[in-house]
């Protein structure tokens, strides 16, 4: 049902609707790593390139009828811009716990947002449900030919920008995006190894391919919500079989880590489903020594407060800040003592707390608990033993 020539059309269609984002060197990351930036596409995600494809291949009479579309944000965006300039009337299910800043770019491109209680599959309900009720027009955001054409022109624009690539990285919700550039990257090179990366909270293709066939996960949880998806599609599944050569997971703290790390080594921003990639290649997933590899940073819309507590795990997760807790005797001078220790160290202290009354705490005894910024994680363990070593009691994290 996919072909090339399917590809290429989607190409040309996109030629003055999509940006051709950037493809470059990503040396903090390693020496053959480079970033594919769909986080600079319009919309601040790749799915504006299957989105429109499939809107665009509409018949009069499906587009009359409105489209209608469920998503956790990125495809509801896409669908709504290319709606919008192709004068079709969207109805866009999404999750309620969908981030505000996409469910409000969704709006402001002009289509009616439907926000549905639960995940993403429970969106997808809800729009089965109106496409019966109105006659809608459904665009499936990954178990789609036109839609995984569209994604598929990456694969081709990789391709032009570095030929010489040896290895793909890309992020698995639905499998729409893998699906199309593995399938395109596999036609013209063959040898080109393709690598998929889930959240371990939502690993829903990683366990559907032990399984052999879709497999659908009883729930799912991740701060990269764009993945968040339960079972993939019949379609995207045997792509992947066929074109993906493995499928590993990263874990919450990873992801975090990795959305910090292009914040501080390529000034971008990911949201969690586009770092999943720089996470298998930080925390060794992917092997990078001997291929030129390609990590495709595949959105950038993340919700402000949710990219605050994210900078924070991601922040603990590389050492740069740490939590002691530890106890002191209830004497003057005690305290100070222990602030000198601390400040000796080279750490900031960021927060303080000292509580005489604590179930930990003994009589004659009070329990400090700090927050501090740190170097990494060696300067926080060298912190925790130079206390041990003057006979603080540190509590296990």
């Amino acid at each position: 049902m996919l072909t090339l020539e399917m590809v290429r059309e989607a190409q040309e269609a996109l030629r003055g609707i999509a940006r051709r984002t950037p493809l470059d060197r990503a040396p903090k990351f390693g020496e053959n790593v480079y970033i594919k930036a769909e986080n600079l596409q319009l919309t601040g995600a790749f799915k504006l390139r299957g989105a429109y494809n499939k809107i665009r291949s509409l018949t009069p009479e499906e587009a009359a009828r409105g489209v209608i579309a469920c998503s956790a944000g990125n495809h509801a965006q896409g669908i709504a811009l290319s709606a919008s300039r192709l004068g079709i009337k969207a109805v866009i299910c999404m999750p309620a716990g969908a981030p505000i800043s996409k469910v409000e770019a969704t709006r402001s491109y002009g289509a009616e947002v439907v926000l549905v209680p639960g995940v993403y599959d429970d969106a997808a309900a809800e729009a089965e449900r109106l496409t019966k009720e109105h006659g809608y027009t459904f665009a499936h955001p990954f178990n789609d030919p036109l839609v995984i054409a569209g994604q598929g022109t990456i694969g081709l624009e990789i391709l032009e920008q570095l030929p010489d690539a040896e290895q793909i990285v890309v992020p698995i919700g639905g499998g729409g995006l893998i699906g199309g550039i593995a399938f395109a990257v596999k036609q013209l090179k063959p040898d080109c190894r393709i690598v998929g990366v889930q959240a371990a909270g939502a690993a829903s293709m990683y366990l559907s391919r032990h399984a052999g066939g879709p497999t659908e996960l009883r729930s799912v949880s991740t701060i990269a919500d764009g993945i968040a998806v339960k079972k993939p599609g019949d379609l995207t599944f045997a792509l992947c079989q066929q074109y993906v050569d493995e499928i590993v997971t990263v874990s919450e703290d990873e992801i975090a880590s990795a959305i910090l790390a292009l914040m501080e080594g390529q000034k971008t921003v990911a949201e969690g489903a586009g770092a999943v990639p720089v996470a298998a290649v930080m925390f060794g997933k992917v092997d990078t020594s001997e291929k030129k590899t390609v990590c495709v940073v595949s959105g950038g819309n993340v919700d402000v407060t949710t990219l605050s507590r994210i900078i924070t795990k991601g922040l603990s997760k590389a050492g740069r800040i740490a939590e002691i807790t530890t106890k002191v005797a209830d004497k003057p001078g005690t305290l100070l003592q222990l602030l000198k220790v601390v400040a000796d160290s080279g750490a900031n202290i960021l927060s303080i707390n000292h509580a005489r009354e604590d179930r930990h705490s003994d009589v004659g005894a009070c329990v400090v608990s700090m927050v501090l910024e740190t170097r990494d994680a060696a300067h926080v363990a060298e912190i925790r033993r130079g206390l041990q070593a003057l006979g603080y009691e540190l509590t296990e994290d």
